[in-house]
């Protein structure tokens, strides 16, 4: 397991270069100059060549990647054009906000994906697995962001019961959760039916029923435990998309999270905020499903049971030949 881990680790190293080359060159071929949208169309042309030299974009495209390279090694990810801070001090800022919003919409999705999912497996082809069905392929086709306006019309505006923005109260949570986590419920749900269907129909589920074993008991902790495992995969993927993905969620709901900022940033081609929220988020979202990973062998007895017997038989063949010599 450790050296699953490392090399998981040392995996990430070449992703965040590529991530970083990415990001990087189309900023670096994107049209306009950064100084004129910080500074303003009435600045002079002498202002615009002491900025460029100020922040080093008059140095070749190489020589800016790999400085850029080496300061992000040394955890300094830049500073900002705007507001001439620390650029990880203000990713560390609003990512908190970020992450329990992310934390909230999974908890949403996943509380409504599952319970769903088992209700279609359960009642296969009934009026209730067509009508979960129905709402799982309107949650998929509708984007996160015309939810949300959709549900501040009808409970801000329309029932005034919850605000509409901000996240002054912990009402404020409750609409951006929902609609971000709404359309990952789909696929979770869709993605537990098919794992349910699959379980349920396995002789072991059989032979509980024969024994005598409680319903309720066979659902939910012979065939959930085993079709657990690909939704705990979507679970992860959709965790990170979310937590990369929510940026038109916050502008919608007024909520100052990393997203925000990000989307902020580009609008005036504010670069080192841009690479550096998106490495920051690249790292986060590959440490998430190294995590999943992890979680695999402590959820399924099997997983963990290979482990086990990979560490038995090394130690079997380290002995045979000590024994040998």
């Amino acid at each position: 397991m450790i050296k699953f881990i490392i090399r998981r680790l040392l995996m990430m190293i070449p992703i965040m270069l590529g991530v970083v080359l990415l990001v990087f060159s189309m900023l670096y071929f994107s049209p306009g100059e950064p100084a004129r949208y910080i500074l303003g169309d009435m600045a002079t042309e002498e202002d615009v060549e002491l900025f460029n030299e100020e922040n080093g974009l008059n140095d070749p495209f190489l020589v800016r990647y790999v400085n850029y390279v080496l300061d992000a090694l040394h955890g300094d990810l830049g500073t900002s054009y705007t507001t001439k801070q620390p650029v990880l001090g203000e990713i560390l800022e609003r990512f908190p906000t970020t992450f329990k919003l992310t934390l909230l919409s999974t908890f949403v999705s996943v509380v409504i994906g599952i319970t769903l999912g088992i209700i279609s497996a359960v009642k296969q082809y009934s009026v209730w697995d067509n009508i979960v069905r129905v709402v799982a392929m309107i949650g998929v086709s509708m984007p996160n962001f015309w939810l949300g306006l959709l549900l501040i019309l009808f409970f801000s505006v329309n029932l005034g019961v919850l605000p509409a923005s901000g996240i002054a109260t912990w009402q404020s949570w409750i609409l951006p959760s929902v609609a971000i986590g709404c359309s990952s419920a789909a696929g979770i749900m869709r993605m537990t039916r098919s794992s349910m269907l699959e379980a349920i129909r396995q002789d072991y589920i059989r032979t509980a029923r024969a024994k005598g074993q409680k319903e309720m008991v066979i659902i939910c902790v012979h065939a959930l435990r085993n079709a657990i495992i690909p939704v705990m995969t979507l679970v992860g993927i959709n965790f990170s998309r979310m937590l990369g993905g929510s940026s038109i969620s916050e502008i919608v709901f007024a909520i100052p999270g990393l997203g925000n900022l990000i989307i902020s940033a580009i609008n005036v081609k504010n670069a080192p905020l841009v690479q550096g929220g998106i490495l920051f988020i690249a790292v986060v979202m590959a440490f998430c499903n190294l995590v999943i990973d992890v979680l695999y062998a402590y959820v399924d007895p099997r997983i963990r049971s290979q482990y086990v017997k990979a560490k038995s038989k090394k130690a079997v063949n380290a002995a045979v030949k000590k024994e040998g010599v």
